[in-house]
């Protein structure tokens, strides 16, 4: 009698696919950051920090703001703010230098010539208000979650996790408070679904004792490899968006071999909620 091959089970066909996602994924971060991060990188070294308290006072005026700079720093980036906006208002230092009988003694304790006699009113100019020249942008997910994003905040919700949408200060697109995940409004579906089974497995891997015993980049590697691989097992396409997320965290295929155990038994978790 002829041997049958054993059948397949529902269990053993996701953890294939589970499996072949985290190959490529391994396989993504070992060829390194795209030329759409690297772009993109460095298009964010022309923008201004900010300190703290400015930080809290841009948000507290417009809390969906994403890009901030000047007037005339948008321009040199060939965009220009669109007629009627009204500038986000901030403190920029009064840098004036040393009076002439400070400046030996400066010299001498090694103390910058320069010091801040006080601050001014000043504005800035988020990219939503000015328009012009394209600016790089990292990869996106696409494709269309269909019925697997209404089960997937099915899912969310039923583990005791709020799901909320409201506006974070920085771009964010999505935070996980421990109990409670917050999205940002008007995300296009494959990025709601991606974004949502990421800050889902912060959720379930990160908020107990474990999260003493993982670095940052643990963690975002662990959420943004389970975020691809359930979406790239329902056919969202992540082209090199997660492996550049997990870059700009300092992420690495070893770091990835580090934590396939955690993130398969999520990834699975999730994927058998949404099919």
């Amino acid at each position: 009698m002829l041997e049958t091959k054993a059948q397949e089970t529902p269990t053993s066909r996701l953890l294939k696919k589970v499996d072949a996602a985290l190959d490529r994924l391994a396989e993504d971060l070992a060829r390194g950051r795209s030329a759409e991060l690297l772009a993109y990188l460095k298009l964010l070294a022309l923008f201004h920090r900010y300190s703290f308290s400015n930080v809290l006072l841009i948000a507290f005026q417009r809390p969906d703001a994403t890009h901030i700079a000047g007037f005339h720093a948008w321009r040199k980036l060939g965009r220009w703010v669109k007629r009627g906006e009204k500038g986000i208002a901030f403190l920029a230092p009064i840098v004036r230098r040393r009076r002439d009988d400070d400046q030996d003694t400066a010299a001498e304790q090694d103390e910058p010539s320069r010091v801040v006699r006080g601050f001014r009113p000043a504005h800035v100019f988020d990219v939503s208000q000015t328009e012009g020249a394209e600016l790089p942008q990292v990869p996106a997910v696409t494709g269309e979650p269909g019925p697997a994003l209404g089960k997937l905040k099915d899912f969310t919700q039923s583990r005791g996790i709020t799901l909320r949408y409201g506006y974070i200060f920085g771009g964010v697109e999505g935070a996980s408070s421990g109990g409670a995940i917050t999205l940002r409004p008007g995300l296009p579906p494959a990025v709601e679904f991606s974004v949502l089974v990421h800050e889902l497995a912060h959720e379930l891997l990160h908020h107990g004792e474990r999260r003493h015993d993982t670095t940052t980049t643990v963690r975002e590697t662990e959420a943004e490899a389970v975020a691809f691989v359930v979406g790239t097992a329902i056919g969202l396409t992540a082209g090199t968006a997660s492996s550049d997320y997990i870059h700009l965290y300092r992420g690495t295929p070893e770091t990835l071999a580090e934590s396939l155990g955690s993130i398969q038994r999520t990834a699975a978790v999730i994927l058998a909620s949404v099919q």
